[in-house]
């Protein structure tokens, strides 16, 4: 016997175990094998280990369900449950980029983030381009703190151009440091999700983890390092050469944007769009595009960029 326990963090309970609890009647009817305990945002399971594997390949679709439809009704599950094996196999606990904390499995939840996976595992260079709350950054930074567990990599550099909806450093209070971090935010926050605090400390520290403005990369040799661009539609094109001409040999780097959200000036062209045509065609370099299918947010989210979509 043994126990597990996983998150449903960040999905409403109502939605995944029903009122009174009757969707979660019919999980436990599906795995009978299971003693299946619900508090709060918490699964415990109890049971044998060798039927865990299939409660996760089958929770995952669940997730993937509600994220896709905003529902799931009592014969989803069935269905889900029912699913054939070929389709199952896609979400093998295999797939689990990194444990975060709490135990929550940290992994590629759409079709899109699962190619960026595959993308990252082939090439040297990726690029990840998609509206807010697609998962590119989050995807990105599990995939550079997964190479630094397995000592893929010695180091990890997250960098963002220093360039936000028109606001300018110059006026925000503090040291360079204390203005900077604000826009830094984003990538604390995913590293919080996957490193105990007191690792992520160390690692920040001693420069294992490093977390700059993209001006700080100029002149560096990045080697034996996985380097992440977030946010590149606001590095020019000046810049976007700049960082990826740093890659030494045996670096990964990734380069997430979203292309719709540019705040360059108006007359400056944006870096990451310029580079999805001229990189396109080069080997070891693959440009994955996400869209509305992959937003894992509250399900708002999608139909506010829908919404914006149709506007325009």
């Amino acid at each position: 016997m043994g126990e597990k326990v996983l998150s449903v963090e960040g999905y409403d309970p109502l939605v995944i175990f029903g009122a009174n609890e009757i969707k979660l009647e019919i999980i436990r009817r599906l795995f009978p094998q299971l003693k299946i305990i619900v508090r709060g945002e918490m699964i415990k399971l109890v049971g044998a280990e060798s039927a865990f594997k299939s409660f996760e390949i089958f929770f995952d679709q669940v997730l993937m369900h509600i994220e896709q439809y905003q529902t799931l009704s009592e014969s989803d599950l069935e269905k889900i449950a029912g699913t054939d094996a070929k389709t199952k196999e896609k979400f093998l606990p295999n797939d689990i980029l990194v444990h975060g904390r709490n135990g929550a499995q940290i992994k590629a939840r759409t079709e899109n983030q699962q190619k960026m996976v595959a993308s990252v595992s082939k090439n040297d260079l990726t690029l990840a381009i998609g509206p807010a709350g697609t998962g590119k950054t989050y995807t990105a930074v599990a995939l550079a703190v997964r190479a630094l567990k397995n000592k893929e990599v010695k180091r990890v550099i997250l960098a963002r151009p220093a360039v936000e909806a028109g606001e300018s450093l110059g006026f925000l209070p503090g040291d360079m440091k204390e203005k900077l971090d604000p826009y830094m935010m984003p990538l604390y926050d995913a590293l919080r999700d996957m490193l105990p605090v007191a690792k992520l400390e160390k690692y920040l520290e001693d420069g294992t983890i490093e977390i700059a403005p993209l001006a700080y990369m100029r002149g560096r040799t990045l080697d034996h390092v996985f380097a992440i661009l977030d946010e590149a539609q606001n590095a020019t094109p000046n810049q976007l050469k700049m960082f990826l001409t740093r890659m030494g040999i045996t670096a990964k780097f990734i380069v997430t944007g979203d292309i719709t959200q540019i705040d360059l000036p108006k007359k400056q062209q944006s870096g990451l769009v310029q580079a999805t045509t001229i990189l396109k065609n080069i080997p070891g370099i693959e440009i994955i595009y996400l869209d509305e299918k992959d937003i894992v947010r509250h399900p708002l989210v999608r139909k506010i960029i829908e919404a914006y979509k149709t506007d325009n």
